[in-house]
């Protein structure tokens, strides 16, 4: 194995890390002090770097050396197209060779027009806030062309590009969404609405999912969920503005969307953190409180819900009657979100301890043969089903007591919109500590994927969708734009496409840059790509003289994969150096002098 070791005069002859390790040198070969290391989500570096590799036997050094002189440099734009393309598809399930194209196509086209904007006004690089948005969409599942759309918004908006030349550099299906962003965007705005109370919401909320393309409303909620998680810049009267309209328009709205329910959970909380401050920070410690092992206690710093998961997992595991007729079993938890105890506590009028879901587990269960079933097995399949969540129940019971009034038999009485699974509510106090009842669901694989995304949504409801119709209609509409976004996507057989099926993530890079499949990057493929980024021929040039280690003229993939290396990690020191902050501010409790409301950063969890 190669390590990088770093030689100058402050580490004794030069010291040997496992880790990348970068000497920065000054044009006169002597080593300077700096203080931070950052390309801040890809900011800019005025560095020269030169990274050593140190081989088993003797030196075997190979140079790199990255300089930028400017926002707009070639170099540093390569390292964000490489940069921010390889966290974008590490993010994305196995993307087709289609989606990456599309993908490589947008960054190449609005890097350089984001660089060349103002910082935005919470601060950020209008670079970062475009990376953020696109991560934030690949996390929700969207196709290439949705994280396409929202790469590009920023620079549309901005007058810096114009629809009609996204569509003819990147094809109609992004183009059109960008379109549709916009419609949606000034959506409520343009109702004419004076007053938005709980009727009208709900009609705007049904007009948009009906007239309106649902991944450009996808796109628009993970917009503002990015707007609210950096919205302290402004003044508190337009934080309360937006937080208002959030939580009457846009978190319903997410509710009723299919596989958005993370966000919608957090828009809500961060729309309670700054409409009432100090109700939220109340609701927080109260949770908080309930959500970690005992001060003296050995779990005292961890949380409840991961102890109480692994606990039921390894139990249910163990069972052999379960293990006989399920082929696999999963656990999920989740904490409740401050504004849904808020109304529990103050609408519903309930008392601290009837708050039963403060904790929540969900059992999933997979009966044997599910994937090999057939239509003369599904009677079978479900009985099979129906006994293993019976049987999970009586493990849970003889691991905490139950509260019979708390168990409702969904499965034995489905509810009217098809939704079956199985509710109950245990104690899990302990060592003399009372703790709100902590809720357990348990369902098959089959009931969980109805009640996730089918008619029987709970979702749906909150949404405001009470009409079984209604609700089987959006969900086919979202079934059928995703189906159609899959399908033209798809990769087709090519005769000059062998061998498509990447096995390495970070041979897409060098395959897009490689465009005559040779196997090596030219300096004219290298040339065509920084003109396509605004940048000089000369740059390519000089970039070529840096990573051609062997001076062929060209670059190997094993040359650009030592190059995605180092980019990859100053990112992941800009990811450590972000948590430390976090870490620190909360260890530290770091408050700042601005007369605002303090309250935790820390992600609450939304995985249910």
């Amino acid at each position: 194995m190669k390590q990088l070791c770093c030689c100058c005069s402050s580490c004794a002859g030069g010291r040997h890390f496992s880790l990348l390790q970068f000497q920065l040198q000054n044009p006169v070969n002597k080593c300077k002090k700096i203080n931070n290391i950052s390309i801040g989500r890809w900011t800019s570096l005025r560095l020269r770097q030169r990274l050593v590799v140190v081989g088993c036997v003797g030196v075997k050094s190979t140079a790199l050396e990255l300089e930028q002189s400017g926002s707009n440099s070639g170099g540093k734009m390569v390292v964000e197209l490489v940069g921010a393309f390889n966290e974008l598809t590490d993010r994305m399930s196995s993307p087709s060779t289609s989606s990456s194209r599309i993908l490589f196509m947008a960054l190449k086209l609005s890097i350089p027009l984001l660089n060349s904007l103002p910082l935005s006004p919470d601060g950020r690089s209008p670079l970062s806030k475009a990376l953020s948005l696109a991560l934030l969409l690949a996390d929700l599942h969207m196709d290439a062309e949705v994280i396409s759309a929202g790469l590009l918004r920023q620079v549309v908006e901005a007058g810096a590009i114009s629809i009609a030349r996204v569509r003819n550099r990147m094809g109609t299906g992004t183009a059109h969404l960008l379109h549709e962003c916009f419609r949606v965007s000034n959506f409520p705005s343009n109702s004419k609405v004076d007053v938005l109370d709980d009727h009208t919401a709900s009609a705007l909320r049904k007009f948009c999912l009906t007239y309106y393309d649902l991944r450009a409303v996808v796109l628009e909620l993970a917009l503002k969920l990015d707007t609210m998680r950096h919205l302290d810049y402004l003044p508190r009267y337009h934080q309360q503005i937006v937080s208002l309209e959030v939580l009457k328009i846009h978190a319903p709205l997410a509710h009723a969307l299919l596989g958005t329910h993370f966000l919608s959970l957090e828009l809500e909380d961060l729309s309670f953190r700054y409409l009432f401050p100090y109700s939220y920070l109340y609701v927080d410690t109260w949770l908080r409180g309930h959500q970690v092992g005992f001060e003296t206690s050995a779990t005292a710093d961890e949380s409840l819900i991961d102890i109480f998961k692994e606990h039921l997992l390894q139990s249910l595991k163990a069972d052999p009657l379960l293990a006989a007729i399920v082929s696999d079993i999963s656990v999920k938890g989740r904490y409740k979100s401050r504004y849904s105890t808020m109304k529990k506590l103050l609408k519903d009028g309930r008392k601290p301890e009837q708050v039963n879901d403060v904790l929540g587990l969900r059992v999933i269960l997979e009966p044997i043969g599910s994937s090999e079933i057939d239509e003369n097995g599904l009677q079978e399949q479900a009985s099979v089903g129906e006994r293993a969540c019976y049987r999970a129940r009586e493990i849970i019971q003889s691991l905490w007591k139950e509260m019979p009034h708390r168990t409702k038999d969904y499965i034995a009485n489905p509810k009217p919109n098809g939704y079956r699974s199985l509710h109950m509510a245990v104690d899990v106090s302990d060592d003399g500590r009372t703790r709100p009842l902590m809720e357990i669901q348990i369902r098959t694989s089959e009931m969980d994927a109805l009640a996730a995304g089918g008619t029987a949504s709970h979702s749906l409801y909150k949404g405001g969708l009470t009409d079984p119709q209604e609700a089987k209609r959006i969900k086919a509409i979202m079934v059928a734009a995703a189906e159609l976004a899959a399908l033209r996507l798809k990769d087709l057989p090519s005769p000059n496409q062998k061998g498509i099926d990447i096995i390495d993530q970070r041979d897409r890079v060098f395959r897009l840059l490689d465009k005559n499949g040779d196997g090596r990057i030219s300096i004219e493929e290298l040339m065509e790509v920084m003109e396509e980024l605004g940048a000089p021929g000369e740059d390519a040039r000089e970039m070529m003289q840096l990573l051609d280690s062997n001076r062929d003229g060209s670059l190997s993939s094993d040359e650009f994969h030592l190059f995605q290396q180092q980019v990859e990690f100053m990112h992941n020191l800009e990811d450590r150096d972000y948590q430390y902050r976090i870490m620190l501010n909360e260890k530290l409790q770091v408050v700042e002098n601005s007369g605002k409301v303090q309250v935790s950063n820390e992600d609450p969890g939304y995985e249910l």
